[in-house]
Order: structure tokens, then sequence, then C-alpha cells
């Protein structure tokens, strides 16, 4: 008692204290209280899927905490070279990355390419080369663009008899040129895919680009600069290679425009929220001066709660950061439960002094067996694994007991300081009275029903879930979740493969061959893979075409030519004219009138242009312009030579052989990881062969099983102390029923709703789940000590200041994440719904279910 009136005795001092000490903390907090962004230290450094992902960064730091690059064109050159841009573009800034690379692409791969293709591809490939080879002949000797339409003038007329290869493709693409040009868009032919169709295998015309950029965890967005560099490299790399796309992928990407679609719109948000909250209580207490004490003290409170946060822990994590938002959501409850039952006292005719100690004395003791049980839920988590949880525990948990001191000292001596006008109770009721008396009338068909809606829950809960997949969480309309989930669909470029380490290099080719056989495995790679297989065979292939075209391609190093581009196509319209007109029936007949047509149509705009000698210069840079990269291609690709492992550089040996001497083996998925049967087969495959693997999907995998682990501790050692807690307090084993029941009851409801609705749980919403315990517990406390008070008309229990300040006190946590479940971040989004289910269900169960089970009937 003597604590409860030093607030009434000494009120400015009190009010002075905590002011200072609030001021005292927020500058110590300013000062020293970090962030840590880094989302691999929520999790405990001690779990083996951590420990292994550890080995595997230390083994290949080239590729840890990196950015997937995603570049594409419609044609396989234009992929290459702005591939190659962009990896120079990056290497150059060493301020914002480390390092930069193209997997597939440097020179090394450039001059061994064809023999790591299959010998019956190589063949084929040999084979249109030979075919092709008197075209490229004439074009290096006539190199420009009336050298190439004389060339298919004199195929088409018969007069190049060595010319064996198609020329309808070259026709078409042509035409496309000519159709494209004129309409003003960019169009280049691809003579990679013209010379060699397929021949080269794989995603030609995508390309990955490896980042590692430098990242600054002290910042909210720790990836902010060079996420930043890379979307204006994106916006040079489409100016100056038109068609071609810069996307950017990869864990570190969709952490960052995670974080961005988050904090999208959060301060409109939080306004938005902080008026309804604010609205909320005004409505409850009708007294903006017991608005304006409640602010006070829940801002004082954050203060001291992020004093001691800088104190205790140093730093906030991704998950810890939500303190503020919890301990409004709790915090504010214990001032208003004093307000308004001060607020009642004063109705009552209470006098200020004896209206605070009244509202002291009767609401305290609930007060402090709802901060005991609320930290309990807190601080269980302080064991777990999940380290991001565990922090936002121990702050959590110290922050309740804070948020109850300032209520029980400091918002007493603001009420001592501003009394405001003595208010008789009112005499008319804002229900009908019946509401108040429902739950205790019709308490049996309530007792059933809550029973029987029990019983269906429980069952509904046999379906619930645990999405572990982080990316379903993600605005899938950001672009690094859309070039994700499309690089999942790929069985080559799949950044959900997952890694193994072997000590020897046969060892990693014997783990290899096991993975293979794998249903779900679509290969396992090694360092072995960089042989080739059948050198002999293959080098004999490139000899002979090395006899045929010794030096033609050197010539398209250099620039093609001038030429008369207008002359030259009226010259090949006029032999198209002549074809049609003798073979109108042949099956090219239709292409070359088809192409005729471009010719004229394109030469007809040209020359009514303001300037047609620039249409006729764009028109050969669309046509001529990939040409040199493709004979590039393939002149680097004849000067293949004998390898062997050692033969291997240094650059490419690192993606294979780590810096501990231990050997890589890269396992691919068969099938498409967007599918979480998929996932969840791939990473059972993986981790049955060979249990010490990591990648994307197993942290995904993993990291889900242990935060379902912990949270399943969590819950279980935080309601057994709660149960002991509340049992050793009220010594009543009905009492303790009562306050537990809402918490049960509303929990299954929540969890059927969320089966129902098809809103699993996943690593943002559970993070409410210590939230709803503490509102659950915290609601049935305060009812049931409401029912057990002496001096209270029990049956009046809903007209009271305890339902009233149950009602509002949800009611504020609800209009506070209301909003997030319109949120396109779909994590946040699920975090509002299961908010708003659980807190409903919490109103109803502590307001209509635990009077049903009170015992007591109705009075007429």
């Amino acid at each position: 008692m003597s604590f409860c009136r030093l607030p009434l005795r000494f009120p400015w001092l009190t009010l002075l204290f905590f002011i200072g000490l609030s001021v005292a903390s927020g500058y110590y907090t300013a000062g020293h209280l970090g962030i840590n962004t880094n989302t691999n230290d929520l999790l405990s450094k001690d779990l083996p899927f951590v420990k292994i992902r550890a080995e595997l960064d230390r083994a290949f730091p080239q590729d840890a905490a990196a950015i997937i690059l995603v570049v594409e064109a419609e044609q396989p050159e234009q992929a290459a070279l702005a591939a190659g841009f962009v990896q120079r573009s990056v290497s150059a800034n060493r301020e914002l990355f480390q390092s930069a690379y193209i997997p597939t692409d440097n020179a090394y791969f450039r001059q061994q390419g064809l023999l790591y293709l299959s010998l019956p591809d190589l063949e084929a490939l040999a084979d249109k080369l030979v075919n092709a080879q008197p075209f490229i002949g004439y074009l290096s000797a006539h190199y420009s663009f009336a050298g190439l339409m004389d060339i298919i003038g004199l195929a088409l007329e018969g007069k190049e008899q060595d010319l064996v290869m198609p020329l309808d493709p070259l026709l078409t693409a042509i035409g496309q040129a000519l159709t494209q040009v004129k309409a003003g868009q960019a169009h280049f032919v691809s003579w990679q895919q013209l010379l060699t169709e397929d021949s080269f295998g794989g995603e030609q015309n995508r390309r990955l680009v490896i980042v590692k950029p430098r990242l600054d965890y002290a910042q909210l967005l720790p990836a902010a600069l060079p996420m930043a560099n890379l979307r204006e490299l994106a916006v040079q790399l489409a100016q100056r290679f038109p068609g071609a796309t810069l996307s950017v992928t990869g864990e570190i990407a969709l952490e960052h425009e995670e974080m961005e679609t988050v904090n999208q719109g959060m301060l409109w948000s939080s306004i938005v929220s902080l008026f309804l909250v604010c609205l909320t209580l005004y409505v409850g207490f009708r007294s903006f001066r017991l608005l304006l004490v409640t602010f006070v003290a829940l801002l004082a409170g954050l203060a001291l709660t992020a004093g001691f946060a800088a104190l205790a822990v140093g730093h906030l994590n991704l998950i810890s950061i939500a303190f503020a938002v919890l301990y409004i959501g709790l915090g504010v409850d214990f001032a208003t439960h004093l307000c308004l039952r001060y607020q009642e006292c004063r109705q009552q005719g209470m006098e200020v002094d004896g209206a605070i100690a009244d509202s002291m004395h009767s609401v305290g003791a609930s007060l402090f067996l709802c901060a005991a049980t609320t930290a309990i839920g807190f601080l269980a988590f302080v064991p777990t694994d999940f380290k991001g949880v565990s922090e936002l525990g121990i702050i959590s948990g110290a922050g309740i007991f804070i948020g109850l001191a300032v209520s029980l000292s400091m918002l007493p001596a603001m009420l001592k300081l501003l009394p405001g006008k003595n208010r008789q109770h009112r005499a008319v009721k804002p229900l009908p009275d019946w509401i108040y008396r429902f739950p205790f009338r019709y308490r049996r068909p309530i007792q059933i029903a809550a029973l029987l809606v029990a019983v269906a829950g429980g069952l509904t809960l046999t379906r619930l879930s645990f999405d572990s997949n982080p990316i379903n969480l993600r605005d899938p309309n950001t672009q690094s979740v859309t070039a994700f989930k499309k690089l999942l669909r790929s069985q080559t470029d799949s950044p959900f493969a997952t890694s193994a380490l072997a000590d020897s290099l046969p060892e990693a080719d014997a783990l290899a061959a096991k993975f293979r056989k794998l249903p779900s495995v679509h290969e396992a790679l090694t360092l072995s893979n960089l042989l080739p297989e059948q050198q002999d065979e293959k080098l004999d292939v490139i000899d002979n075409l090395n006899l045929i075209m010794p030096g033609q391609l050197q010539r398209f190093a250099a620039a093609p030519e001038p030429s008369d581009v207008r002359a030259a196509l009226l010259k090949l319209a006029g032999i198209l004219t002549k074809l049609g007109e003798q073979a109108g029936g042949a099956p090219s007949a239709p292409l070359w009138l088809s192409l005729r047509e471009d010719i004229q149509g394109f030469v007809g705009a040209a020359d009514a242009s303001a300037n047609p000698a620039q249409l006729y210069a764009a028109l050969q840079h669309s046509v001529l312009h990939l040409l040199p990269q493709t004979m590039s291609m393939l002149r680097d690709g004849l000067s293949a030579q004998a390898v062997g492992i050692d033969d291997i550089p240094d650059p490419v040996r690192a993606q294979w052989l780590g810096t501990d001497g231990r050997y890589r083996v890269l396992v691919l998925p068969e099938q498409d990881l967007n599918d979480a049967e998929h996932l969840k087969a791939f990473v059972s495959d993986i981790m049955q062969t060979f249990p010490n693997s990591f990648g994307l999907p197993i942290g995904d995998v993993t990291s889900g099983q242990a935060v379902v682990e912990a949270f399943i501790q969590a819950f279980s050692a935080a309601l057994g102390m709660i149960v002991l807690l509340l049992l050793a307090l009220t010594r009543s084993f009905k009492s303790t029923l009562l306050i537990v029941l809402p918490l049960l009851l509303a929990a299954i409801l929540t969890g059927a709703c969320n089966v129902l609705l098809q809103n699993p749980f996943n690593f943002a919403n559970i993070i409410v789940l210590p939230l709803l315990l503490g509102m659950g517990v915290d609601s049935g406390i305060h009812i049931v000590y409401r029912l057990q008070h002496a001096d209270s008309d029990q049956h009046a229990l809903l007209e009271s200041s305890s339902a009233r300040g149950v009602f509002y006190s949800a009611l504020t946590t609800l209009c506070s994440f209301s909003s997030l479940a319109f949120n396109s971040h779909n994590g946040t989004a699920s975090m509002g719904l299961l908010l708003s289910l659980g807190i409903s269900f919490t109103i109803l169960c502590s307001l209509l279910v635990v009077p049903a089970f009170s015992g007591m009937r109705a009075q007429n």
C-alpha cells in the first residue's frame, strides 16, 4: 500500500522522475541500440544446418550472401554481350561489390566450350557449319550488307551451287528485321540461331551473373546501395542493349525487396493505426484527459523498454524490431484497465485520491498477474534455438514489467495532477439490458455450443500446416520474386540447387553418383564434370572444321564495309519478283513474295522519311550487329585443346574446390520447386542421402522445422508455467480453468479458421502468437477477477470497467493491425489476418464463454 500511495503523495516528483528517466533512456538508445538485419543470425549457430551453411560459405565465399543477376534477351548473342557488360560494370565498382562472375562464360569456357557438347551434338553442329561454309566464306570476302544480299540472291538463282544451308530461316529473319526497323523497334538477327540452331544447348538466351555485394547490417536495408546501383544498371542495360533485360534476385535481393514492401506505406499505415487506436480509446474513455495520460504513459514505457533493449541486448533483429508493436498492443492494456476503473470509481462519486487508490488496489493484483503470465509467454522463447524470437522474448518480457511499473506509478501521478470533473454514473446504458444478461441467461446453450465448436475445431487442427517457403510470404509482383520463381522452373539455373562437401574428388564423384539415382534430382555435378568426355573424337571433329574454315572467321572482327543498302534491297527484290513469277507453286514462293513486299514497303517508308540514310543504317545494324559475336564464339571454340583436371584455371576450379581443400557436389532439382510437394520431396531425398548438405531449400525447410519446434517448446513451457502460477496465486482450480479457458478455445478457433481460410503459419505470422497468448490470458484474468470482486455486481459483468477494458484493449490492438491484412506483402497480410482472427475470438471467449462457465445464473 505504501508503494500505491507514493504517486499520490509525490505526483510531481514521480512524473518528473519518469520523464527524466525516459529522456535518458531515449538518449542512451540512440547511441547504443543498433540494428542487425542479417537473417543468418536469427537462428542459433549451433543448429546442424546452420553449421553446414557456415562451412559452405567459408569454402566458397564468392557465393555467400550473393545476388543473382538474370540477364535475358531474345537472341543468345545479345544475352552474352549484355551479361558481359553487366559483369564488367559491377566488377569495376569496388566500393559496392566484392566480386562478380558469370559461371558459364569466361575465357576458358569460350575456348573449350565445344568439348562440353555431346559427340552427337558436336557432329550435328559440324555438319551445319560445313553446309554454311560457302556462305560464310563468301560473306567473309564481301563483308557488307550488299555482300549478304548478293549471296542470298546468288543462292536463290541457283548460281551458288555449293550453298546447301537452308535459306528460308534467313529470309524469314531478314523479313522480320525489315518489319521491326520500319516500325521503329529495335531488332537484331541472331546468326547463332541461323547457323547452329540449338546445337549449343542450355539456356542460351539467359545468362546468370553472380554478384557479391558489400552489405551494411547496421542499416535496416543492408543492401540498399548495391541494389540501387543494380537498378540503375538495369536501365543502362536496356538503353545499350535493346531487348535485353536485367532482373535482380537471389536471397539478398529477396530480403531487400521484402523489407521495401513491408516499409512501403508504413508511415501512413502507422499514422492511420495510431489514429484508430486513439479514436477507440477516446470512445472507450469519452475523456480526452484519460486518452492523454494513457498515451504519455505508453510513450514513456516504450522509451524505457527501448533503453533496456540497448542495455541488455544491444541490437534489434528483423523479428525483435516488432517489440514496439507488441508493447503497444499489450502495454496499453494496463493503462486502459486502470483508467476505466478510475473512471468507474469517479462516476460512483469517489474523490480523486480515493478513486486512484481503489483502482490501484482492485485492478493492481490482476494487472500484476497479467504481467507475470504474459512475461512468461515471452521469456519461454529465450532458451529456444530461434534466436530472433529469443531476443524478442527478452526485450518484450522486460517491457511488460516496465509497462506495469509505469501504469502503477506514472499514470496515477498524472491522474492526480489532472483530476478533471467528477461525473456521476450515467443512468442510460449504451446497450439493451438483455445483452448484458445474455451469457448468464443462456449459459447452458453457450456451454454446449463451445464444447461442440472446440471438438470440431480440434478435428480441423489436424490439417494445420507451416509454410516454410519464404518465397510465398513475399509480394509476388516484385521483380526478385518473379525472377526467382522463373528460375525455379529451370533444371540448369535453379537457385534451389543444393551443395555438399567431400574431402576428396573421388569421394565427391561417388556422392554425386548416389545423388543422380534420386528421382527428384536432375543432375549432380563435381569438378570431374569439367573434364570433357571423348576428347580425342571431339578434337578430330574440330580439327576437320579448322581445315575448311582456316581464316574466314577472323574477318568479322572488323567493321563491315560500307555499301548501298537501298540498292542491295532493290536488287534482291527484283530477284524475288522473278522467282515468284517463274515458280508460283514452289513451297517457298509465298515467303519470297512476302519478303519482296517487306522490302518494297521498307524502301518506300525510308525514302519518305525525314532521314532515309538513318533508317537504312538502322537496318544494316539490325541485320549484321550480332554476326561478329557468333563468329567470335565459333573462332574461339575451334581453338579447343585437350584438357586435364590440372589444366582447368583457378577461377573455374574455385567454383568446385573450396578454400579449405574440400570439393563441392552441386545437386540440381528435376522438378519445378515452386510446388511445395516437389520441394519437400527434393529436400527429403537429399537429406536422407547425405544429411550434411545445404542449399536454400534445405535452409527453408529445416528453418521451418526449427521454428515450429521452438514455438512448440516455448508454448508448452509457457502454458505449463502460467497454469502453475495461476494455481499458486488463485489457489483455485476452477479460477485457473476459467482463466485458461478463453485462451485454449480462442487458440482452437483461430487455428481452425486458419485452416479453412488457407492461411498457414509461416515465418511472419508465427511471431504474433506471444501477443495472442498474452491477450488471451490477460482477458481471462480480468474477467475472473471481476467476477470474484466482493463489491461488484457480478451479473452486471459486461457493464463493468473490466469487461469494457477487455473489449477496448483488444479493439485497440485490432485497430493497430487491421490494415496489415490488406498489405501486398503476403507474410504481413497473413499476420494481420491471424491477429484479427485471434483477437476476435479472444473477445468472444472472454466476454461470452467465461461468464457462461462461471456457474452463476442470471438474475431477473
